[in-house]
């Protein structure tokens, strides 16, 4: 991370990043940050300044804890969740929570404070284990055949079976990534000599990037929104544990930074928390994920500015843009703010200025010290996708859902790029200091040495962003898995209720003769539900050939819907519903009776998509 008091240190300079880049393709960033210390005299006076301060010692470990679901080895309570957590971890997510936890007790023993209990104790782990006994994990063979315990895996030359995610003037030769395996399992001890090399050289060439291939399981493919906010919530735990574990197979520290958040404003639209201007957002316009004067920044440069030449990179007017700044704290909300008179260079500026003062940054700033390192470090573009992949899945919804929009509008800005001069390199260059200079009090050499490192990662995002916000399966699964036993645990201690036991007694003899109904079901048979549909209710008979879209397209043609109604059956989805999942919208393309029998509790209900 940079500060803005140290962009005025003598030793930040163009000669710095030589190590790394050549220093003539970083103009633009280094243009970039004289412009940014240009205008960050006065943007401060009325912020709280975020710090990162050195942590003592076992704090970085208990707030790991925390932050990775299991809160409960530091409270001692016994939490199903944190019981359940445990129950899905495979051999290096295991190993992973075992070091931090140990680090954890000798820290504590060492300071005299309260008993720690040993997590076996907590967790009822049998004495003779001396570790958490994690779920094994082996890869998935090439040929598709099932393992125990795993998803079946179909790969095929069909075009179908794949998404392409590179680029017309990438490397021809594509890299296959599957996300049906843990990321941390599949690297190999080979992969650690041969990857571990410090002071790696960035190349600048956008053609040197590689293109991957996802191939699709008969699962398909799950985006961040297809999940339920609960499963996600159990996504970015599972996502903190995997990507130690990650960090730990390739023998690099994650260490995590102590980030003391700054307060930011409570009124206008500029340097206000992302949650407080949803919730204000949101008065206006009910479900509202992206704040509003963002949106309409996008909007405005989308509409104008992608045929300009050198948008993002040509400054506008800075007193012009202070000017439209304090205009739209005092406007926006009230709808009077002029937009025709904002030239697109000045809304350019203003996007920037935008994500600069967010009091908390798009990104997991407690962790972007030790990716830059994991960046410098790794050459291998797949293991940095992979890293990055895992600090994605760790955003919160809002800070997910803003990235999101920004990214896919430099995509766009891309590809425009003989009109408006912009490259993949440039675009990112220009970006970089604007997300990762941090607003704190000190910098030193080694952070101001990252400028490359930090262009690099905004490349990385807006190259394969299409893969980033995909969930890995291997995590859904264990998702799945945490569900389950979790449902277990509940229904065991349930039964020592008596009066508990009493009332299931009760419903069980109201639900007997409906139960007798559902068991009359034969195997494979689905009932869907449409409310939205004149047919409203369907029982379809699931073969190992039925997809999500063939279902889809059955309540639409049962129903005779019209041409006009043609767009409302796009903009729906399948959803699995209970079970072992909260609630999960399927890819179109996956085979039904696979998700079936992974849950054969579930419910099938056709609606609309979450926008």
């Amino acid at each position: 991370m940079l500060s803005n008091e140290s962009l005025q240190s003598p030793l930040f300079n163009r000669s710095i990043s030589q190590g790394s880049v050549d220093s003539t393709s970083m103009e633009d960033f280094w243009c970039e940050v004289e412009s940014i210390k240009e205008s960050s005299e006065n943007e401060l006076d009325d912020q709280t300044l975020m710090e990162v301060k050195p942590a003592e010692e076992g704090e970085l470990e208990a707030q790991w804890l925390q932050e990775a679901g299991l809160s409960t080895l530091i409270s001692g309570d016994k939490e199903d969740d944190g019981q359940a957590l445990l129950s899905t971890l495979t051999r290096t997510q295991a190993a992973a929570v075992q070091k931090r936890y140990n680090t954890y007790t000798q820290t504590m023993r060492k300071k005299n404070k309260h008993p720690v209990r040993d997590v076996r104790d907590i967790f009822g782990i049998n004495d003779s284990s001396p570790t958490f006994e994690p779920i094994p994990m082996s890869p998935v063979p090439s040929n598709g055949v099932q393992l125990p315990g795993k998803m079946q895996v179909w790969k095929s030359a069909n075009s179908n079976n794949f998404l392409d995610h590179g680029y017309k003037d990438s490397p021809s030769i594509a890299e296959e990534l599957s996300f049906e395996v843990s990321f941390s399992e599949s690297i190999v001890v080979d992969d650690k000599k041969r990857e571990y090399q410090k002071n790696q050289r960035i190349k600048k060439d956008d053609s040197a990037l590689p293109k991957f291939i996802v191939w699709k399981s008969r699962f398909g493919l799950t985006e961040v929104g297809d999940l339920s906010p609960e499963d996600m919530k159990k996504i970015r735990y599972l996502s903190l544990i995997e990507l130690t574990a990650f960090y730990d197979a390739l023998g690099i520290e994650l260490k995590r930074d102590r980030i003391v958040r700054a307060k930011g404003r409570e009124s206008g639209v500029f340097a206000v928390p992302l949650t407080v201007l949803l919730d204000n957002d949101q008065k206006k316009v009910q479900g509202t994920k992206v704040p509003l004067v963002f949106q309409k920044l996008l909007l405005k440069l989308e509409e104008t500015g992608l045929h300009t030449e050198g948008i993002l990179r040509v400054p506008g007017s800075a007193s012009r843009v202070k000017s439209l700044r304090q205009e739209l704290d005092a406007k926006f909300y009230e709808d009077t703010f002029n937009w025709e008179q904002v030239r697109n260079n000045d809304a350019a500026g203003l996007l920037k200025m935008f994500i600069r003062e967010l009091p908390s940054p798009f990104f997991p700033v407690e962790y972007l010290t030790a990716f830059i390192s994991f960046v410098e470090k790794i050459s291998k573009i797949k293991l940095q996708l992979q890293a990055l992949h895992l600090l994605i899945m760790l955003l919160p919804d809002a800070n997910r859902d803003i990235a999101k929009a920004l990214l896919q509008f430099l995509k766009k800005v891309v590809a425009n790029e003989e009109k408006n001069k912009m490259s993949l390199w440039n675009v990112s260059m220009i970006i970089a200091p604007n997300l990762f200079i941090c607003k704190g009090k000190s910098a030193n050499q080694e952070e101001m040495k990252a400028a490359a490192s930090t262009a690099h990662i905004v490349r990385l995002l807006i190259r394969y962003q299409d893969i980033l916000w995909t969930v890995p399966s291997f995590l859904i699964s264990q998702v799945r898995k945490m569900n389950e036993a979790a449902t277990t645990n509940n229904k065991k201690q349930l039964m020592f209720d008596k009066s508990v036991r009493k009332l299931l007694r009760r419903k069980t003899m109201e639900r007997e003769r409906p139960e007798r109904r559902q068991c009359e079901v034969p195997e494979g048979v689905i009932r869907v539900y449409a409310p939205l549909h004149s047919k409203f209710s369907m029982a379809i008979q699931l073969n190992s050939r039925t997809k999500a879209k063939d279902i889809l397209a059955r309540f639409h043609c049962e129903n005779s819907l019209g041409s006009s109604d043609s767009l409302k059956i796009q903009s729906q989805g399948l959803y699995e519903i209970g079970g072992n999942i909260g609630e999960h919208c399927l890819d179109p393309d996956t085979y039904m009776l696979d998700v079936y029998h992974v849950n054969p509790h579930a419910e099938w209900i056709i609606k609309p998509k979450a926008s």
